[in-house]
């Protein structure tokens, strides 16, 4: 990994994002009928259905997945993420922690196998661990590194050295400190043929694009689409207006979020549903659509039963098969089943 140089962009990279989001803008005003923006939506879901899932198929079939992160100070994110894969249908499901919470975590989520993990002094991660998640990724459909995770050089060198060591098929979610760790990763990431998905919010977009955290907040679309094209993954930046670009810089708009869902561990949650969804089948961006609007709707369901806040995290996860099934509230079968 000596030649794997972990750094800040240099201040112009700022200056090309900006030019490259005026220029879409510009392409977007002149014509209409090549708008890249699309909202994500009932209709869009009816044209964007799920893999069906085969009443004979086995839970190998239905996808594995590998979640790694947490430490010693935050050891609960990883149930957040890997149950919610669980609850989007994934069939096996493996978390990799630090081994002072492995143990207790095994117990706190049954369904899922254990890895336990080398630590760094402070409880983090140590960088030393790449090699078994390697192994251990390189048997599965998904691998979502992050949950949990603190920025660090140790976090920048793990997660540096398991992206270059895995490759295509495998479908990688970044999300948290593994996200930030992605900003010196471009030509890694792009390798993936697509296959990466990033998920940050505002303030995560802003280290990653290496640009103050008004230019985000000034342009989501335009910056979230550079990102998406340069670094050729599938951008999903979260916010009460969620972005979603896939590599062609081709985005969708949701707009059904609500105050609630801005409270810890949520975004956790929402991590774990696109990791599920992937080893399911789906494509990374749809994935990560059909993500967002399930959580989102979770949150709104819960907004009507609850109130706008105090609801949380964990309290999405049962109504996401319940969403993904079509069952409304009252029990009664919608049109959006995948």
């Amino acid at each position: 990994m000596s030649d794997i140089i972990l750094e800040r962009f240099p201040s112009d990279r700022h200056r090309s994002l900006v030019r490259k989001s005026r220029k879409a803008k510009k392409s977007e005003r002149r014509s209409d009928a090549i708008r890249s923006e699309t909202a994500l939506d009932a209709a869009w879901l009816r044209a964007h259905p799920l893999p069906p899932v085969d009443d004979a198929s086995d839970k190998d079939r239905r996808g594995r997945v590998l979640v790694a992160g947490g430490a010693e100070f935050v050891p609960g994110a990883l149930r957040l993420t890997g149950e919610a894969a669980l609850r989007a249908g994934a069939g096996r499901l493996q978390m990799a922690t630090v081994r002072s919470a492995a143990m207790s975590l095994g117990v706190l989520v049954p369904e899922a196998a254990m890895i336990a993990l080398p630590a760094q002094e402070d409880g983090e991660i140590a960088a030393s661990a790449a090699a078994l998640l390697i192994e251990r990724a390189r048997r599965c459909d998904m691998l979502i590194m992050g949950p949990g995770m603190s920025v660090s050089a140790g976090t920048d060198e793990l997660v540096a050295t398991v992206l270059d060591a895995l490759e295509a098929p495998l479908t990688v979610l970044l999300d948290a400190a593994a996200l930030t760790s992605a900003r010196a990763l471009q030509p890694i990431i792009a390798r993936h043929e697509g296959r990466v998905i990033l998920t940050p919010h505002h303030g995560e977009m802003a280290i990653l694009a290496d640009m103050p955290p008004e230019a985000v907040a000034a342009d989501p679309q335009g910056v979230a689409r550079a990102m998406a094209t340069e670094f050729q993954a599938v951008v999903l930046l979260k916010g009460r207006r969620s972005i979603i670009c896939d590599p062609a810089g081709q985005c969708l708009l949701y707009e059904g979020s609500c105050a609630g869902l801005a409270t810890g561990g949520s975004g956790d949650v929402l991590a774990g549903v696109v990791g599920g969804l992937a080893a399911r089948g789906a494509a990374p961006r749809d994935a990560a659509a059909w993500a967002t609007w399930v959580h989102g709707q979770a949150g709104q369901r819960l907004q009507d039963e609850v109130g706008g806040v105090g609801f949380l995290a964990r309290d999405l996860l049962p109504l996401i098969p319940r969403i993904l099934n079509g069952i409304s509230p009252t029990g009664q079968d919608q049109d959006h089943r995948g």
